[in-house]
């Protein structure tokens, strides 16, 4: 009698990850199709929606440590669904905002919210993810938010029309809290505490992944963390990343509404199309990553080939998109400079995981901190450029940071631990 084939439990845990990733990227872009109507309504300067914007940015960077500190100290079962309750309930409360200094408040406790969603979910993964399944975890996990990004412009000018622009932020705020119980009910923080897991998968998994305490209460090696050369080029090149996502994550819809003259309905379906080819970008950089590094055995090699030439087209491509005269082909090179921008994001993840181990939240806690702080001041810099440059600058500043990242994406290692530097 053959023996029990591995149960894919894993995998399931993988699927629900994405979800939540969708959800994430659901819920900060609802505002970005709604500023047209919300500076209807308020009147607010593209100064004060720069502000409201940047809000989000600001809490979402400040607060990645301490929220992957709440993975790695009371496990990603209970802190992740934590943290998804807490986001889904401001983004609801970022309808009933009378003033911007209120929506301020709200979009900045949202980003608090949030921010622990990428350090603990990659926390969650560490576990129970093979070493070559990482690359492709991170990709289709990016993949699938911004498969949710691309999604949610479309949906959300339907309800704004049939309901005005405070609907949206109700529905897309139900979903995480649906999501955030059936993530409790089901995951485990180790393969071995899982009811579902065969003797077979779990053999699988613990041939390439150490098992790891139960201990909630260890602590995180931040000395080691803080002073690896390592990490702080990770950081670095994932700040020029965050600066040009939040380019297009951000301010795409209200570019092609201002400055290209797309009425609302075409502006929610033009908005996605660059976020439906990132999502493309997601899944075959880590896809690619993991062939690379299991056909030549250099992990090093396949995280750097990816990222250095995602970067470098996604450069060569923003630069016509932004100055053709042509509204449409400018939405098409966009495309191809979003996708390429997006190859580089499963391969980046993948790098705390692999010089992380146990502690890859609190690895890519501080690389997601450096990115979204770039996020951050691109949100909140954006305005002034705007009104001081015109809507070109913003683009070419993106342009020159994709130069940068590739660059610094060539310094890293992924091969070399964090613990080593002990």
């Amino acid at each position: 009698m053959p023996p029990p084939r591995p149960t894919k439990v894993r995998h399931i845990v993988l699927w629900l990850t994405v979800a939540a990733y969708m959800i994430t990227y659901m819920d900060r872009v609802v505002i970005s199709s709604a500023i047209p109507s919300i500076q209807k309504e308020f009147g607010f300067s593209l100064g004060a929606m720069s502000s409201i914007v940047a809000a989000f940015r600001w809490g979402y960077s400040l607060f990645q440590i301490p929220g992957a500190w709440l993975g790695d100290v009371f496990g990603p079962r209970r802190a992740l669904a934590a943290v998804v309750t807490w986001w889904s309930l401001f983004t609801s409360l970022t309808a009933l905002a009378w003033s911007a200094t209120s929506m301020i408040a709200c979009r900045f406790l949202f980003g608090v919210g949030e921010a622990g969603a990428f350090p603990i979910a990659t926390r969650s993964l560490s576990r129970w993810m093979l070493p070559t399944e990482r690359g492709w975890a991170q990709g289709v996990t990016h993949a699938g938010s911004r498969l949710g990004a691309a999604l949610t412009p479309p949906i959300v000018v339907a309800l704004i029309a049939s309901y005005g622009w405070r609907m949206p932020f109700y529905v897309f705020g139900s979903l995480g809290i649906v999501w955030a119980a059936v993530w409790f009910f089901y995951y485990r923080d180790l393969p071995e505490q899982h009811g579902s897991v065969n003797a077979a998968e779990l053999a699988l998994i613990r041939s390439h992944v150490p098992a790891a305490r139960p201990n909630a209460a260890r602590s995180v090696p931040w000395r080691a963390i803080l002073s690896s050369g390592n990490v702080w080029t990770l950081s670095a090149m994932y700040f020029c990343y965050g600066y040009c996502l939040a380019v297009y994550l951000d301010w795409f819809p209200t570019y092609l509404n201002a400055h290209r003259h797309f009425n609302l309905k075409q502006m929610g379906f033009y908005a996605s199309l660059p976020l439906f080819a990132g999502t493309l970008g997601d899944l075959l950089g880590g896809l690619v990553s993991d062939h690379i590094g299991k056909r030549t055995g250099n992990l090093r090699l396949a995280r750097k080939a990816v990222a250095i030439t995602g970067f470098l087209m996604a450069a060569a491509f923003i630069l016509p998109a932004t100055f053709t005269p042509d509204a449409y082909l400018c939405v098409w090179l966009t495309c191809v400079a979003f996708f390429s921008l997006e190859l580089t994001v499963g391969v980046s993840w993948a790098v705390p995981l692999d010089v992380g181990g146990d502690y890859a939240g609190s690895v890519s806690s501080v690389m997601n901190t450096c990115g979204n702080i770039g996020g951050a001041i691109s949100a909140q810099l954006l305005g002034t450029l705007v009104q001081a440059y015109g809507w070109d600058r913003p683009f070419v500043v993106a342009a020159v940071l994709c130069v940068a990242g590739a660059l610094l994406f060539s310094r890293i290692d992924a091969s070399k631990q964090v613990l080593a530097t002990e």
